[in-house]
């Protein structure tokens, strides 16, 4: 069976090649950028799940920050993770950003200007998740760059009490693969892929994870993300008496 190290690799060069690819480079080891990333964008709002929602958490990255920005546009509140998940999350309410700002409030490099950093237990109910991809498959099952972050993201949400909500991946339209991607029980399936072409729904067969499974999280990825500490200090103080 292919690995997910070879398909990444594969997705990677042919971006390059086929000059889909986009700012920020090198492509390798990131979520990559491509163009067309304003259509994929435009996709996504037109589900009822976006236009119905009220919370996007949109993951930091370069291809999706389109979305970001058009989140803030039709005055939905923005959840983005931190790099690395170093500080949590950052919340961006709409009405914090005035007009025109709506794209630098939503960039990596300003979005702790326009927002706050959200403790846990702070954390809003989030109604849609978005992710990126390094390649999906028309099935749901994706990969992204090989750090489990989104996958993560998503378990802590769950495990904080959030309801399961559709996720979405917004790639190009060769990152859309067929090969037969190895699956962990702890990956992140996703229920719709936009491209610069159009939406996919993946009717995916397969069970999202409904928290973190702790006994793969090492000492060591817990010093990497605070984050997972506060997590086991909030179910510590909600199982006392």
């Amino acid at each position: 069976m292919v690995t997910k190290n070879e398909i990444r690799h594969k997705i990677w060069t042919r971006l390059q090649q086929e000059k889909n690819g986009r700012f920020p480079f090198p492509l390798t080891n990131r979520i990559p950028n491509f163009k067309g990333a304003e259509r994929a964008a435009q996709h996504i709002t037109t589900l009822p799940a976006y236009q119905n929602a009220r919370v996007v958490k949109v993951n930091p990255d370069a291809p999706q920050l389109p979305l970001r920005t058009q989140v803030l546009k039709d005055g939905k509140v923005l959840l983005i993770p931190t790099p690395r998940l170093k500080a949590g999350f950052i919340r961006i309410n709409p009405e914090d950003v005035p007009p025109g700002e709506e794209r630098k409030a939503a960039s990596l490099k300003h979005m702790k200007q326009y927002g706050r950093e959200m403790p846990l237990s702070e954390i809003p109910q989030i109604d849609l998740i978005v992710v990126g991809s390094v390649a999906v498959h028309q099935d749901g099952r994706r990969i992204g760059k090989g750090e489990g972050y989104a996958d993560r993201e998503y378990a802590i949400l769950r495990e904080l009490g959030n309801p399961p909500v559709p996720v979405v991946t917004s790639v190009h339209s060769t990152q859309v693969v067929s090969d037969d991607i190895p699956r962990d029980r702890f990956d992140l399936t996703v229920d719709w892929i936009a491209t610069e072409k159009d939406l996919i729904e993946t009717h995916s067969p397969y069970t999202k994870p409904d928290g973190i499974i702790w006994d793969l999280v090492t000492e060591e990825e817990k010093e990497e993300m605070p984050v997972l500490q506060d997590l086991l200090r909030w179910k510590e103080e909600r199982t006392e008496p």
